[in-house]
């Protein structure tokens, strides 16, 4: 397929992805908090297979994240400082991650 071909579909996927306000799908990563008082905000849905279909394995793992459930402390202050999906979503590289667009990635 060609890199034209493939950048097509990868927008349509992600517009997909962005029009649909659904739970998470096949092979997409749901961090649910664990904290008290935050049961009323919805878990953060990771559609892996969106990034996958862009980049490399090595490209996250494990620079930014180490492949293991539950021990990458996620925090919005930690995504805010430039660390974990910071790293990425900063306004340059993808869309920047800030509690004005919560529902990118929170969301029942």
């Amino acid at each position: 397929m060609t890199r034209k071909a493939l950048r097509l579909a990868l927008i349509v996927m992600v517009t997909l992805v962005l029009i649909r306000n659904v739970d998470a799908e096949p092979g997409d990563i749901k961090f649910t908090r664990k904290e008290a008082g935050t049961e009323d905000i919805a878990p953060a849905i990771f559609p892996h297979w969106v990034h996958r279909l862009q980049f490399k394995c090595h490209v996250c793992h494990d620079a930014i994240f180490v492949m293991k459930a539950g021990v990458n402390p996620i925090t919005m202050d930690a995504i805010e400082k430039g660390t974990y999906c910071g790293v990425c979503h900063n306004g340059k590289t993808a869309f920047q991650a800030t509690f004005e667009a919560c529902t990118r990635c929170h969301r029942e």
